[in-house]
């Protein structure tokens, strides 16, 4: 079964489909290379396969501790729900299943998602495969680092302001960030509902579309999810000729200066494919970090008020109701959690909704009109995915500030709802680094195939990763 270390997803899909493959031997493979993940980037393994028939032909999926699975343990890496097994399976994650994709395990993640690194697990940090001292990125660290290592042949995470993307980046795969709405969000923990959105971790950008084929689309459980406009598309795009790429970014502050060479290369790989470059303005795009950090953490305050002993996860405190609430929350929540909860209260505490909530808001909408501004001129917007390398674990446990800035260049795609996804496009300092291609709101099948022409043209090898 050796081979199999070096199939992509939909080549281990093909196989089976063509009765060259056992799902059940296929499963078997990577159940045991799961089972002896020394990353951390597991929760929970399964036993045996659920499903196995339908186009996906039986590849099995690594699902961000974020989704409920049916009696599955759940707890979105929170030490508050430590032990909840729901009652239903989340949307995104039934219909993998439906389609031939049974659940491999659950990852690990930041605590409700909320991190850049996956430091803030209850259960302890995911190491990067590239580096056992470093971070894989977050909160979807676990999902990235299990593809990255081959320990899982494709997963799917969750991105409120980068936690798909980011963390693809850092691994050295591939990390699609779907429009808002395109999947629905029943079922998944919610952090920030406005900007959750599930999305695939791959090792290639087919992997990528035929993993978002299978999960987009209306679902009456969630009524923000939307009526997805055709089907997803697999990518065979090789030319870029008469594409317009517009890119910002590459003049700000904090990235590094092997990152910033090694996207300038990628960036002239697509004018060798025929694409046009340009230098583009997102004029609001540079107050992404500061509007995120009010609204996320102010709708992350308003959906984890119901974690409070009564209703489910553990029950702390032997006195009044009062002290139950407090001792439950004090000793479940981890201190990014009470962080963020405490910021976004306030944000919107009597007095101060307008001055905070309010202007964030009004920015959010800035940066959305200047997306649309941009795609007026070109047909994609290119950035950098994250301004480093995956850094150090512990470098920035102490210094929240710094670690907010790791997303710096994912967030306003995030505020604006639109399509991106991460590509591995080199090294630097012998880490990957990931380029970010963005387009209008549903445009994921134009996207995929600029994406996968350029993944051809820069040849980015990840199997140092996968040992």
């Amino acid at each position: 079964m050796s081979e199999l270390h070096d199939l992509t997803a939909a080549e281990a899909a093909a196989r089976v489909n063509a009765g060259e493959l056992s799902a059940a031997d296929l499963f078997e493979h990577y159940r045991k290379r799961a089972e002896s993940d020394d990353l951390g980037s597991f929760l929970w393994v399964a036993g045996e396969a659920d499903q196995t028939d339908g186009p996906l032909g039986g590849v099995p999926v690594a699902v961000k501790d974020l989704f409920c699975v049916e009696g599955v343990p759940s707890m979105a890496a929170s030490k508050i729900l430590e032990g909840y097994r729901p009652p239903y399976t989340a949307t995104a994650v039934r219909r993998l299943r439906a389609a031939g994709a049974p659940v491999l395990g659950k990852t690990n993640m930041d605590e409700f998602a909320m991190g850049s690194s996956n430091e803030n697990s209850g259960y302890g940090p995911v190491r990067n495969p590239w580096d056992r001292e470093r971070v894989p990125g977050g909160s979807s660290g676990g999902s990235a680092a299990s593809v990255a290592a081959g320990t899982a042949p494709w997963a799917i995470g969750t991105d409120t302001g980068g936690s798909i993307r980011q963390p693809a980046a850092l691994c050295g795969i591939v990390g699609l960030k779907p429009t808002y709405g395109a999947i629905s969000r029943y079922g998944m923990i919610a952090f920030a509902s406005s900007l959750d959105q599930c999305g695939p971790l791959t090792r290639d950008v087919t992997d990528a579309a035929l993993l978002l084929r299978h999960m987009v689309g209306r679902d009456e459980c969630d009524s923000t999810s939307l009526d997805y406009p055709e089907e997803v598309q697999l990518p065979s795009a090789e030319r870029l000729d008469g594409l317009r790429f517009g890119v910002w970014g590459l003049h700000e502050e904090g990235v590094e200066p092997g990152v910033l060479d090694t996207c300038k290369a990628a960036i002239g790989k697509l004018e060798e494919l025929g694409g046009t470059v340009e230098e583009i303005d997102l004029p609001h795009a540079k107050y992404g970090i500061s509007a995120y950090y009010v609204l996320a953490p102010a709708e992350a305050s308003a959906n984890l008020a119901r974690y409070d002993g009564v209703r489910f996860g553990i029950r702390r405190g032997d006195g009044d109701l009062t002290t139950m609430y407090e001792t439950t929350r004090a000793e479940g929540f981890g201190p990014e959690v009470k962080r963020r909860i405490m910021l976004g209260t306030y944000a919107l505490s009597s007095g101060y909704y307008d001055a905070y909530y309010g202007t964030a808001q009004r920015v959010r909408t800035k940066i959305a009109d200047d997306f649309r501004d941009a795609f007026k001129q070109v047909d994609f917007v290119v950035t950098p995915t994250s301004p480093t390398v995956a850094f150090k674990l512990g470098e920035r446990t102490k210094d929240p500030l710094a670690m907010y800035l790791s997303d710096y260049f994912t967030v306003p795609m995030s505020l604006a709802g639109i399509p991106t996804i991460s590509i591995p496009v080199g090294l630097s300092e012998n880490l990957p680094v990931g380029l970010q291609l963005a387009g209008p709101a549903f445009s994921e099948s134009r996207i995929l195939d600029a994406a996968h022409a350029l993944e051809k043209a820069v040849g980015f090898d990840g199997s140092r990763a996968r040992g």
